[in-house]
């Protein structure tokens, strides 16, 4: 029965604590753009990472249109 006298205010400590918390958070604004960083994925930021093999911009077309150099071209012997 002494566990309940410590642990009702404890929580009643850790409820008036959550709603401060909330509260500061509501008046700094921490709710205010909540479809921001959803739609901030969608952005197309990652030129960078996409392999030149992949790419399919005419960067990538041009170098690929020049093809390998050395032996591995074989001629066209269509005779």
């Amino acid at each position: 029965m002494k566990i309940v006298l410590v642990l009702v205010p404890l929580m009643l400590i850790l409820v008036a604590l959550g709603i401060l918390l909330f509260s500061w958070a509501v008046k700094n604004g921490q709710y205010d753009d909540l479809d921001g960083p959803a739609h901030r994925i969608l952005y197309d930021d990652d030129d960078d990472m996409i392999p030149d093999e992949a790419r399919t911009d005419t960067k990538a077309t041009a170098s690929a249109d020049s093809g390998p150099k050395g032996e591995d071209q074989q001629p066209d012997n269509k005779s």
